[in-house]
């Protein structure tokens, strides 16, 4: 494995709950300010406006991300980068104006071929700890494929949410993304700059956030958190894009692990599935 220097690989940031950014992801997703975080407690999976990674733009490779070395494994030859889903344990709440700290470790890298081709597969454990100690255990992973194939492929739609489910549809816009985009300090082109994504990537569309898909789901649980019931964990696995101008639909329904989530295109494709475990 080209890539083995980099297991292990550490490296330790600082940030803080700041309750003006609390107030742009609100805005972002079309919430009252005032129900966002609720008792200066910051939303799940809203961490993901910290520690962001500003790299001058001499720095830059051609797609807006930092040029790769680094942290990450300089995977050259596979240009496409994505967030392939993760795994979280919440142990803590984390509240506005706290300081932060995060360990980000990579525990693993794995070659795979799929039918595009080569791909590489990083998972990266990141440890976020407050004043008492630590608050979120999650891992990440990223995911890098070549620019063979077809950018999506055809999927079928899935079936109908059972009985009892609850959903609500969202119509992600390009100023959505461009905000999520700002506000967490992703500068993937592939999210605002229609002409980098239509052209160069081969999308029909600029490409909805899969964490911003994932805040989504998040969301709709939280309205539809059952009484007395708190999120303990979630589980996020992307199954293929979804795009700007198309309507999303957010899905959920109680299942063995707790309460299944799932954002679908327009066509009734899976985009993104969770399983949020609950205590």
């Amino acid at each position: 494995m080209p890539y083995d220097e980099y297991l292990g690989r550490s490296e330790t940031r600082e940030d803080h709950v700041s309750r003006h950014r609390i107030q742009g992801l609100a805005a972002t997703l079309d919430l009252a300010p005032e129900t966002a975080a609720p008792g200066g407690v910051l939303p799940p999976l809203w961490h993901w406006m910290l520690f962001q990674d500003w790299a001058p733009g001499s720095a830059l490779g051609p797609d807006g991300h930092p040029r790769r070395g680094g942290f990450l494994p300089p995977v050259h030859d596979l240009p496409r980068r994505m967030w392939g889903g993760g795994r979280l344990r919440f142990l803590a709440p984390l509240m506005t104006g706290e300081v932060l700290r995060r360990t980000s470790t990579i525990t693993a890298i794995e070659e795979k071929t799929g039918g595009s081709g080569r791909l590489v597969f990083v998972t990266v454990r990141h440890v976020i700890a407050g004043r008492d100690g630590p608050a979120i255990e999650e891992d990440q992973d990223i995911v890098y494929r070549g620019t063979a194939g077809v950018a999506v492929k055809p999927a079928a739609a899935a079936p109908p949410p059972p009985a009892g489910a609850f959903s609500r549809a969202v119509t992600p816009d390009a100023v959505m993304l461009f905000r999520y985009s700002a506000l967490t300090g992703n500068g993937h082109r592939i999210h605002y700059d229609l002409d980098y994504a239509t052209r160069v990537e081969g999308y029909p569309g600029l490409v909805v956030h899969g964490p911003l898909q994932a805040s989504l789901l998040a969301d709709l649980l939280r309205r539809h958190m059952p009484a007395g019931k708190r999120l303990l964990g979630v589980r996020f696995r992307g199954q293929r894009p979804a795009f700007h101008d198309r309507s999303l639909a957010l899905h959920g329904w109680p299942s063995a692990a707790g309460i299944h989530l799932e954002s679908r295109d327009a066509e009734g494709a899976s985009c993104m599935v969770a399983e949020a475990e609950l205590a």
